[in-house]
This record gives structure tokens, sequence and C-alpha cells, in this order.
């Protein structure tokens, strides 16, 4: 376990020997920068339940930019969760994102940023969830740390072994499509976490806002490792 304050000193002075987690150098890119907030009127013409008119919606926009990525935010409070009850609370439903989406498109292949070994891996197989799922361990200056990775391909789990090694930049699966990642459109959801808290194969990317603060604690900025521009 490593507190958020030291993990966050880590990845800052680390920030030079990161690899990119797609095949992309995603410091040069300018990317589509998506509004999933209820402050975007145009979500409210978009049928949620509709993944494949969703995901065309999305795609067209990062095409017309001339970018190979979309973007969603990290500490984003969400409207596009209620489409699933996994995301329904008895007092309170999940909508601030603790990782940042990468849209691209899917069989993107997939990298590690740092060297690392593999935490645990599961297909969260529910509507809305991250169905195939690959969880790194990684530590740096004696500091002990998580990378999640979710909506991957199935295929992606199909050579995962726990505690198995993976170098900076080694590949680790690939984006998977909108029949095996959760019903979403193709994207990465890429998150950094301090503490599993017992957790394998799976970890919370979505929180209450009540537990808004505690929950950005556990899961520092995912752009400390990803360097994005204008996000």
């Amino acid at each position: 376990m490593s507190s958020e304050h030291e993990l966050v000193g880590v990845l800052r002075r680390n920030a030079g020997s990161v690899r990119p987690v797609l095949p992309f150098d995603l410091r040069r890119l300018e990317p589509v920068v998506f509004d999933f907030t209820e402050g975007n009127r145009g979500l409210a013409r978009v049928d949620l339940n509709d993944t494949a008119g969703f995901a065309d919606a999305l795609f067209r926009e990062i095409e017309a930019s001339g970018s190979p990525l979309g973007i969603g935010r990290y500490d984003e409070d969400r409207v596009v969760y209620r489409h699933s009850p996994l995301f329904d609370g008895r007092m309170e439903r999940r909508s601030v994102h603790l990782g940042i989406d990468l849209f691209v498109e899917a069989e993107t292949p997939v990298f590690s940023p740092f060297p690392g070994v593999v935490h645990s891996f599961c297909d969260n197989n529910n509507l809305g969830d991250y169905g195939p799922t690959v969880i790194l361990e990684h530590e740096l200056s004696g500091v002990v740390f998580y990378t999640l990775y979710g909506h991957l391909s199935r295929a992606s789990l199909d050579d995962q072994v726990r505690r198995r090694r993976l170098a900076a930049g080694e590949q680790l699966g690939a984006v998977g499509g909108m029949h095996e990642n959760g019903s979403w459109p193709p994207h990465l959801h890429f998150q950094v976490i301090a503490d599993m808290q017992g957790h394998e194969g799976d970890y919370p990317g979505v929180a209450m806002p009540s537990e808004r603060h505690r929950f950005l604690e556990l899961c520092p900025d995912p752009n400390l490792i990803l360097g994005l521009q204008g996000v």
C-alpha cells in the first residue's frame, strides 16, 4: 500500500521513463475531449442504450478531428451510467469517474507504461462493467502501486498468468469491441490505484459523489502517467 501523496511524487519524478499505453505518442496528440456530464445538453439526444449509435457518434467526432484518439475525463461526474443498474445504489448512484477513458478502435494494442507483474485479471461480464480486465502491479523507488486496464478484448485474457513479468512497453492486451467490453463504445479505461484493498481482477472505476474525496486519494490522476494535453 502506498499513500496518494508519495505515489504522486514518484509518478512525477518518473515521468520521463513512462512508455505509452497505446501505440501513439500521447504527449504530442491533440485528442478530442468528450464531456459526459449533465452540462452537455447534446447527451440528451443520445440513446445510451444504443451502444452502436453512441459509439458511432463518438467516433464520427474523433474522425472529423483528424486525431486517432478521444478522451473521457478523470474526476468527471457523469450521466452516461444511467443505462446500467450496475451503478445504482440504495441511497446514491455512482457517477464520479476514477480513470481516464481512451477511445480508440477495437483491437488497438495496449502496453504497460512501467515494468510490472500481473496482479490479477478477470472478465467482469456484466452490462456496463469493465468486461475483460487486467491489473498490473508496479514498484518505483520503493513505492508499490497498480494500474488497471478495463474494456479489453476477451483474447487479452487468454495467456495471462498471475505474477507474470512485463517490461515497460510490453503489450498486455488489446482494446475490446462492444460485444465483449461491457457494452460500451470501444475504449481503454486506464486507472491508477494506490491500494487494491483486497480486490482482485476488479476495482471500482466509478464512485458515489459522497465518496469522491476518499476515492480520488486512492486513485490519483492517470494523466500523471499518460501526459495528455488539454485533459
